[in-house]
């Protein structure tokens, strides 16, 4: 999966909101220093998360943003949604929806359980528990695997070699 910066602006946004005391509202200026975003992007994105019903905004000296329901209540499935559309879709549709004739007849099988494992983390971690930098155990257990914290390379076959007739055996490059 790719996560876009317009998807981890809109859920750092919401962390800082779901951080901020007692629920006030924080101008989008403070937001967008607070997290490093810039300031044009993050208003639109904050558009669309207030037409998504995930953040409130405020008029007046004391204005801004908040969010619109409980910090607990806002899942970064719910985030990622507004912001970028359904979590896992192939070819711009569901993956159910999603037909292959031959060899690849149980692909979609493989996107569903795709989407599945997504959804296992995004909608159980809310931005309460991101801002308060407690994970639900499971999702910990998940990051505390020393395997998740490898990025994966494409396997690449070694090309032949040139110039003794021999042919190269083929090798990975990466940690797999």
């Amino acid at each position: 999966m790719r996560i876009s910066a317009k998807a981890d602006y809109a859920v750092r946004a919401a962390i800082e909101l779901a951080a901020a005391p007692d629920g006030k509202p924080i101008c989008a200026e403070r937001l967008a220093t607070a997290q490093g975003i810039p300031l044009d992007f993050l208003h639109n994105i904050l558009g669309e998360l207030r037409h998504a019903g995930i953040v409130r905004s405020h008029r007046g000296f004391d204005g801004g943003f908040r969010l619109a329901r409980a910090a607990d209540q806002v899942t970064i499935a719910d985030i990622i949604r507004a912001v970028e559309g359904p979590l896992a879709t192939v070819r711009g549709g569901p993956p159910e929806c999603s037909t292959y004739a031959g060899a690849a007849t149980a692909l979609p099988r493989v996107w569903i359980a795709v989407r599945k494992n997504l959804r296992s983390v995004v909608e159980h971690v809310t931005v309460a528990d991101v801002a308060r930098g407690q994970l639900p155990e499971a999702i910990d257990r998940l990051a505390e695997d020393p395997d998740a914290w490898i990025t994966r390379q494409p396997k690449r076959e070694s090309p032949p070699s040139r110039g003794n007739g021999k042919v190269a055996s083929s090798t990975t490059i990466g940690p797999d």
